[in-house]
């Protein structure tokens, strides 16, 4: 037994000067070699447009519910469902007949006053000879005038009630208030309707240009008016710009312009509503679609991009990057990265202008204070190495919060 000891304890020697030899070899093997390859970026401020992604809801430009202004029957529907109507285009006929006979009455009325105004003001010039040479009393020639002035009131108040008969008869023929699109009808041939009902009898929405409804966090909105005063952003002149990506993922052609914010903020959700207006020619937008909107906040005249494959995450998930230091050094660096720019994280803080960022190289391996040889890195070259290079990007932009470079 204890020869197979001593042979077996020689065994796990022999193993151990072995790999310990092995490991000597690799390491006097990256010595020879020199310092590992790594491709750098020289980080550069630039002009970066920064935007918010949002959702929204599209809703009609001019929505009016067609109610009927008198009462009768449907006698006849005059426009097709769906169709495309114009603002005083007739919608429903409503019977004419008992407003026919209502105009001819007050004709007649006020026919009847303007006879009555002529005989009244006849017997008042006659009383007016009469009263100068005192052949009548002074009481029954201002009588005269009394009648001949109700005569005259007679004749404004016909003309007023055939007018209104009159109005009453140009409503039968129920208009459209507004140009757009008419939805379906809600009342029949046959159908009886009064003056103010509160059904409306079809519904027409004008959608070119159309709205687009935005909730947006009160807090960003604050954010974004300090930024901007405090001149780390421009707005540039001119409404601010507006893309909108729709349900299935496509970019709408159309360009739209911020139309105003909300005044007031909703406590319920601590939002305030933007709304912005495109102009939607071919009514490929509809009220009550989802779509994805993209503020253009503004421009950021200094900012410093990274690309993410360069950032990796610490223990405590602050984001951080290597970087070439003096004597070719590599440097760990903290950064605070709040938004990304399509493939580029923006930094606000932890870099410089003429920093190096280590995009890749190092075979996973890199430490502070290793050496190394910097090299210009190219985007369209194939990655050298194996996954797990410090380039990896391990962390995701927050929702909502994107931007663009300019």
């Amino acid at each position: 037994m204890s020869f197979k000891r001593v042979a077996l304890t020689a065994l796990l020697l022999a193993s151990v000067s072995a790999c310990g030899g092995q490991n000597d070899q690799a390491q006097q093997a990256q010595q020879q070699a020199g310092p590992p390859p790594v491709g750098i970026i020289t980080v550069q401020p630039q002009a970066v447009t920064l935007t918010t992604t949002l959702p929204g809801r599209t809703s009609p430009y001019e929505t009016s519910e067609v109610r009927p202004q008198v009462n009768g029957l449907i006698v006849e529907r005059l426009f097709r469902e769906g169709d495309q109507v114009r603002r005083g285009q007739p919608l429903f006929r409503v019977d004419q007949q008992p407003y026919i006979a209502a105009v001819a009455s007050a004709r007649a009325a006020l026919a009847r006053a303007r006879a009555a105004i002529a005989s009244s003001a006849a017997l008042q010039r006659r009383y007016g000879e009469l009263v100068k040479i005192n052949a009548i009393a002074r009481q029954e020639y201002e009588n005269a005038i009394t009648s001949a002035q109700q005569a005259q009131a007679d004749v404004a108040a016909q003309q007023a009630a055939l007018r209104s008969a009159q109005i009453d008869l140009e409503r039968t023929t129920v208009r459209a208030p507004i140009s757009g699109r008419i939805g379906r009808a809600l009342a029949t041939t046959g159908a009886l309707v009064t003056s103010g009902q509160t059904t409306a009898l079809t519904t027409i929405q004008r959608l070119d240009p159309i709205y687009v409804d935005v909730p947006q966090s009160s807090a960003d909105l604050l954010r974004l008016r300090q930024s901007i005063a405090a001149g780390d952003l421009s707005r540039g002149g001119g409404a601010a710009r507006v893309r909108l990506r729709l349900e299935d993922g496509s970019v709408y052609p159309v360009e739209g312009r911020l139309q105003f914010t909300d005044v007031s903020v909703d406590p319920a959700t601590g939002t305030q509503t933007i709304r912005a207006i495109f102009d939607n020619p071919r009514g490929l937008l509809l009220p009550g679609m989802y779509v994805r909107a993209e503020l253009v906040e503004g421009t950021q005249g200094d900012g410093i991009l990274v690309p993410q494959r360069a950032v990796q995450r610490s223990e405590r998930g602050e984001p951080t990057v290597m970087v070439v230091g003096q004597g070719n050094k590599v440097e760990q660096r903290t950064l605070k990265a709040d938004r990304t720019i399509g493939e580029n994280w923006l930094v606000t803080s932890g870099l410089k202008a003429g920093d190096r960022v280590i995009v890749e190289g190092g075979g996973g391996m890199l430490r502070p204070g290793m050496p190394v040889a910097p090299k210009p890195w190219n985007p369209n070259a194939k990655p050298a190495g194996q996954g797990g290079q410090p380039g990896t990007p391990t962390g995701q932009a927050p929702q909502g919060n994107q931007a663009q470079a300019k």
